[in-house]
């Protein structure tokens, strides 16, 4: 139960942390009056397909490590019942 809790801790503290750097960008961009509409709206469009492209890396790399233990899980079991009909063979 701990782990679930520290999980949802580790994520409340990420998505704060985004929140703020997407709050500090805004204000960055609404306060740069030197900068072009379309510069600022380049950069904005950029920062979100940089947060789309690391959310999918991040779901890419959990669904590889879920498939890895599901396969190692599956030999486990297959392994630990070969043991134990060999060991019947022999009784």
């Amino acid at each position: 139960m701990t782990d679930r809790n520290d999980n949802a801790l580790i994520v409340l503290l990420n998505m704060a942390g985004v929140a703020i750097a997407y709050g500090m960008l805004g204000v960055s961009l609404w306060l740069s009056t030197e900068v072009p509409l379309a510069t600022k709206g380049f950069w904005g469009m950029g920062i979100l397909l940089l947060t789309l492209s690391l959310i999918n890396v991040v779901k890419y790399r959990f669904d590889a490590r879920s498939s890895e233990d599901r396969i190692r899980k599956i030999e486990e079991a297959r392994n630990e019942k070969m043991l134990e009909e060999a060991l019947r063979e022999d009784v």
